[in-house]
């Protein structure tokens, strides 16, 4: 994957296809290549140029343990927009990079074609904030859970009980979250989770004018679908999307699903 000097850190990145640029922005610890299996081929079969991005906190991208605001990422993903030939890009994100996509196309609108943010909040909830501050203490004081003890608290917070009702189905996501789960978090993880999470920006959406689409997972627990609903009403003639039977990983659960509703959201149908 390239790796180039934009906005002052290097960023690492790739792109696959050729038409329209469509950048993915992926969550909080996760790096780019996370789309790869599902949703960067079904992209581009559709006709997109696809650049997936390994966040700053993510190597081989600058870790910046020192710290970092959705600010950076913002200006970030601007930059790699206009060092893939500028704007407007499509724009995807989930989680922590849907966070990215809003505020984005809040702040650089020039740069947006269309956004599609998926597992979204627009204001602080007590169990995200609790669960954070946990995951920021577990690293802090050097505590590492049992990988097998992780990977089940993991099924559980991202996973729909329909995607793991199979008990076969739920061994193999289990044996891949406790393959994760072995590795120490690094400092760029670290710097992701300390960033602010305390700001109501529902208000501030009003004034986002691309067009934009909010995808909410119906059994999400970590970004409840009623936190993303609140997103697209708070943006003017946004669209709504819920899929049903899936959690906070429902690219992962439901692909084909997620990619349909994308896919022609981007192409306005």
């Amino acid at each position: 994957m390239p790796v180039a000097d934009l906005n002052g850190i290097a960023l690492s990145y790739d792109v696959t296809g050729a038409g329209p640029l469509v950048v993915m922005v992926m969550g909080s610890g996760s790096p780019g290549r996370v789309w790869r299996t599902y949703q960067v081929p079904a992209l581009v079969e559709a006709g997109f140029r696809v650049a997936t991005v390994d966040n700053r906190g993510i190597a081989p991208s600058s870790e910046c343990a020192g710290g970092m605001r959705v600010e950076d990422l913002v200006a970030d993903t601007a930059a790699l927009i206009e060092h893939l030939g500028g704007g407007p890009a499509h724009l995807v994100g989930t989680s922590m990079g849907a966070r990215v996509v809003q505020e984005l196309a809040l702040a650089r609108p020039e740069l947006v074609g269309r956004a599609v943010m998926m597992a979204t909040v627009g204001r602080p909830h007590p169990l995200a904030r609790t669960l954070n501050t946990g995951e920021q203490a577990l690293h802090d004081t050097r505590v590492q859970l049992p990988p097998e003890y992780a990977a089940a608290i993991k099924v559980q917070l991202n996973l729909s009980p329909a995607t793991v009702r199979d008990p076969d189905k739920a061994q193999e996501w289990l044996d891949i979250f406790e393959f994760g789960a072995s590795a120490t978090p690094s400092a760029g993880v670290r710097a992701q989770l300390g960033m602010d999470r305390s700001q109501d920006r529902l208000a501030a959406y009003a004034g986002i004018t691309v067009p934009s689409l909010v995808i909410g997972f119906a059994d999400d627990r970590l970004a409840p679908a009623f936190l993303g609903k609140e997103v697209a009403e708070a943006i003017p003639g946004a669209r709504y999307a819920e899929i049903e039977r899936c959690g906070h990983l429902g690219y992962l659960e439901r692909p084909d699903e997620v990619n349909r509703v994308i896919i022609d959201f981007l192409l306005d149908r």
